[in-house]
């Protein structure tokens, strides 16, 4: 039988889970600053995943250890053994939560460590790792910075060319000094990894900038400041317009989503309109007794647009009509310049209009925006074309770019023959000479120039929220949305949008990269791959979470125009390649229900496919991250879960172990019922054995609440969000049921995945209620209240009928401070209308009901030092506060099915900051100071 590895016994989750965290904090260097790509997974989780995925558990040498025991003549053998794997396992975990944290990324002899550690458990020759679904190249990349053979495959060509980028191209040219005129001396101790390849793409870079700027240049001219001098400017903010339907009116009314532009204190900044004569002007507020509030800000909503002139109301479909019949106009609100370290906003001058005027440039990369697509909006408002999404000017600063990308290779392909590299053949044909070499450098210059799209179009706006003052990107999050007033970037400007930040960010991120060993990168569908003598680890797309293929194209018509003479195989079609694309896209397959079929069928292609050649020495794993939001009477399942675990165990597969990585913050949740989760899943999987027995419901139902609690205990005890535990809890119920060949229903039919899913949630359920039973008489009283009315007005006589079933007292209650009563109705305070500075020394009735509340008001408000000292003050007065965890994820989940989104956040920060509140009211009790002091600021999360 093969040894279990370590990712199916145990991780330092906790570890783990902070350094993932982190990475959202890390700009500099990460790859994903090479090129956008959507939901990425972690890198410190995909480098410990694919470690405990290759690394034995030391309980698989439990043998070995007791035959040590004998030697010894040790007095208790099993003692030893089980000290020798603690001991062991140990050992690994600190290894691991060495290997996570980013900045020991250059640590060669911590890598060696690992690398040692891998080649151990498989015997000198560790296997080959593929991701069929690559997509961004988290994993690939992380496979060979540990020295494993990296195989990466998607079906989209931008996630090809990024996966090159980072694992393929680097190793070619790993340790060459930079071609680049005079570079190469610029360096005393050579040129490590690609070093000299980033050293050129930044140096040739920099020339393209100052190309372009010599020819094109003029048309983004300085600022002049109130005091006459100049300023160079960072963004235009422009309006868009539409003619008033009012035959009276009739102006170009302008259509603004907000007319802040900076909300930093002190300085603030915003547009003021006026109508003149039949036109709209526009001048710079800066008073905050006259700023735009809520109600007055902006002209456009979700349902309709209200003239400035006239307040005539109109509706989105009169703006969708004429945008798509006449086009919409514009009009300039308001320039932003570089002031001594602050933003200067200006109103709109003449020369500044006219400079954006300019023609249609020739050459324009060609491509339709899909008529429908997954999270896209812009087509209805004529946007047919993926050129329609830029002004004339961005178009002819890009279309610049593109073509200097190609003058740019041909200068490199002559510096590198010059430094005396033989000529070769081309990058695409396995070349790593001179031609190669330009290729590569070519191709990092393209990304660049993509990169500046998303910053470069007429869907990117101006982020006027005080830490910020910046440009958003268009892909801020995984759509196309319309943008009503949008921000016109200076590509020539050391700031947002300049083309000098996009060159920083790819060139950071070539020289943090591997740069070393066997990788291999192809464009094909999962279903069709060789799967032989390759262990998979994967990142699959999420049924409908996103639409990569209509997404990508956004990218690729500039990547193609870019790089089509030096990637014709793998840019040869128009657009990005869509029908074989896993995505469960009901414009594309007829519908929710061919869109199911056809990604179900697809799913469980790969996995059978797969399965056929997989190795029994080691499991495969999978990332999943779609939370359960689909409430029917039998109970909670989801279309995404029962697709992704039914491809898996109808090809064959097992569960064999899961773990809840989270990638966020402690106490994310963008809103109660999205599909947002803190965590990912990651699954561990082998092939299910040929005769694996059959169960009846029945007998599953047993072995799940024999099994279920203690799993669940597990999970709580290791912080994870309360927002997630329904996720997480789908893993070890779905390990029980996936070990079996067929569970059988009561009328000979097997069980669907879906009636599984449901049975897993109904057990949840049941334990969470059970935990009740920890719970004092005030607390089970408010928490079944809760779970009925909330924090809602009720009748008195209902609370009264339910005190008496619950061995409480509703004047208790009101004496404990948990309940107001009067008039027959009675209420339960919500956390906010708790009193401050509660000190539960002072409380002549107690409850952890009560307390609960008070920590999670404290840390929401207050932070962990105070939540931290509540929790140390109630447990000496003597109350039980073991169960108080409990209590958070109970209130998170009723919080959840009643819909009420703001307890919900405070339950869930609570819960998933658990471990550190305990951690704080450790160091109160023992009277050090308290490390850590976050304010968790929950309002900004909503």
């Amino acid at each position: 039988m093969a040894k279990k590895k370590l990712i199916e016994v145990a991780l330092p989750l906790d570890a783990i889970n902070k350094q993932s965290a982190r990475e959202k904090s890390i700009r500099h260097g990460h790859p994903s600053t090479m090129h956008l790509w959507w939901a990425r997974r972690p890198l410190a989780t995909a480098r410990a995943v694919l470690f405990a995925q290759l690394v034995d558990d030391p309980g698989e040498n439990a043998a070995e250890y007791e035959a040590e025991a004998k030697r010894r003549d040790e007095h208790d053998v099993d003692a030893y053994v089980e000290r020798r794997v603690a001991t062991e396992r140990a050992r690994l975990f600190e290894l691991i939560e060495r290997m996570v944290d980013w900045d020991n990324l250059n640590d060669e002899k911590l890598f060696d460590q690992v690398r040692a550690e891998i080649l151990r458990s498989t015997g000198g020759k560790p296997p080959a790792i593929l991701d069929p679904f690559a997509g961004g190249g988290t994993i690939p990349l992380e496979a060979q910075r540990l020295g494993l053979e990296s195989h990466a495959s998607d079906l989209n060509p931008v996630a090809v060319l990024i996966n090159k980028a980072l694992i393929e191209i680097p190793p070619k040219f790993a340790g060459l000094p930079p071609v680049f005129p005079h570079a190469a001396e610029s360096r005393i101790l050579g040129w490590a990894k690609a070093d000299g390849l980033a050293e050129d793409v930044r140096r040739y870079g920099a020339w393209m900038r100052d190309e372009a700027e010599r020819r094109i240049g003029h048309l983004y001219p300085q600022a002049t400041l109130s005091d006459g001098s100049k300023a160079s400017v960072i963004a235009w903010i422009w309006a868009r317009t539409v003619t008033c339907p009012n035959p009276a009116c009739a102006i170009e009314m302008p259509l603004v989503r907000s007319w802040w532009l900076g909300k930093k204190k002190g300085k603030e900044a915003y547009v003021v309109p006026n109508v003149i004569n039949g036109k709209v002007t526009y001048a710079i507020g800066h008073d905050p007794k006259m700023a735009p509030t809520l109600a007055a800000d902006g002209t456009v909503g979700r349902t309709g647009a209200t003239c400035i002139s006239c307040g005539t109301a109109v509706p989105l479909e009169y703006v969708r009509s004429q945008s798509r019949e006449r086009g919409l106009g514009s009009q300039l609100m308001a320039t932003v310049a570089e002031g001594n370290r602050a933003r200067v906003y200006l109103q709109p001058s003449d020369s500044h209009i006219a400079a954006a005027s300019v023609p249609l440039p020739d050459s324009l990369p060609q491509g339709s925006l899909p008529e429908k697509a997954l999270s896209f909006r812009v087509q209805a408002y004529g946007m047919t074309q993926w050129v329609d999404l830029f002004t004339n000017r961005q178009l002819t600063a890009l279309t610049t770019f593109s073509d200097l990308v190609g003058e740019t290779r041909k200068r490199v392909f002559k510096d590198a023959v010059s430094a005396g590299l033989p000529e070769g053949d081309h990058l695409e044909q396995g070349g790593v000479g001179a031609e190669a070499y330009a290729d590569a450098v070519a191709t990092y210059l393209s990304f660049v120039v993509s990169r500046l799209t998303d910053y470069s179009s007429a869907i990117t706006t101006w982020a006027s929220n005080p830490q910020m003052e910046i440009l958003r990107n268009v892909f801020a999050r995984q759509a196309l949305p319309m943008a009503w007033d949008f921000a016109e970037g200076n590509p020539f400007a050391s700031s947002s949008g300049g083309l000098e930040i996009m060159l920083r960010a790819v060139t950071r991120a070539i020289e943090k990269v591997p740069a070393k060993g066997v990788s291999i990168v192809t464009q094909g569908d999962a279903a069709a791959l060789d799967y032989s003598n390759v262990v998979i680890s994967t990142d699959p797309p999420y049924y409908d979470n996103i639409g990569y293929s209509d997404l990508s194209d956004f990218f690729y018509v500039w990547l193609r125009r870019t790089l089509r003479e030096i990637m014709p195989s793998l840019l040869s079609t128009m657009l990005v390649p869509k029908v074989e694309e896993l995505v469960a896209n009901p414009y594309r397959h007829n519908g929710p229900t061919g869109a199911r079929k056809f990604f179900e069928g697809g799913f469980e292609n790969v996995f059978e496919h797969a399965r056929k050649h997989a190795s029994d020495e080691y499991p495969i794993t999978v990332y999943y991250a779609f939370k359960q939001s689909e409430l029917e009477t039998e109970g909670t399942a989801s279309t995404g879960w029962e697709t992704i675990l039914g491809g898996m165990l109808q090809a064959g597969w097992q569960i064999t172990a899961t773990w809840p990585v989270r990638s966020e913050r402690a106490g994310r949740m963008i809103s109660i019922g999205t599909n947002a989760l803190a965590s990912s899943i990651v699954l561990a999987l082998r092939p299910r054995p040929e005769d694996a027995s059959i169960i009846d419901r029945r007998g599953l139902l047993t072995e799940l609440r024999r099994s279920l609690p203690e799993s669940l205990r597990v999970l709580q005890q290791g912080g994870i969000a309360p927002v997630d535990l329904a996720q997480a809890a789908i893993g070890p119920g779905m390990g029980i049921f996936s070990k079996f060949s067929k569970v059988l229903e009561p009328n000979g039919s097997s069980m669907s995945v879906r009636d599984a899913l449901r049975a897993i949630n109904a057990i949840l359920d049941e334990v969470l209620s059970e935990q009740e039973g920890d719970f004092d008489g005030d607390t089970r009283w408010c928490v079944a209240w809760f779970e009925t009315h909330g924090f809602d007005v009720s009748d008195y006589g209902d609370a009264e009928t339910l005190a008496n079933a619950k061995n409480a007292s509703i004047s208790g209650l009101v004496r404990a401070g948990v309940l107001s009563s009067g008039g027959s109705k009675v209420k339960l305070f919500e956390p906010t209308e708790l009193p401050e500075n509660y000190d539960p020394r002072k409380d002549d009735r107690i409850s952890l009901w009560e307390v609960v509340l008070h920590i999670a008001k404290a840390l929401d408000e207050r932070g962990l030092d105070e939540a931290g000292r509540i929790l140390v003050r109630a447990e000496g007065r003597g109350l039980d506060m073991s169960a108080a965890h409990e209590l958070a994820y109970r209130l998170y989940a009723i919080s959840e099915k009643r819909g009420l989104t703001k307890p919900g956040i405070l339950f869930n920060g609570l819960g998933s900051a658990w471990l550190e509140v305990r951690a704080a009211a450790n160091a109160v009790a023992s009277a050090q100071p308290v490390a850590v002091t976050e304010k968790f600021d929950f309002d900004t999360l909503l």
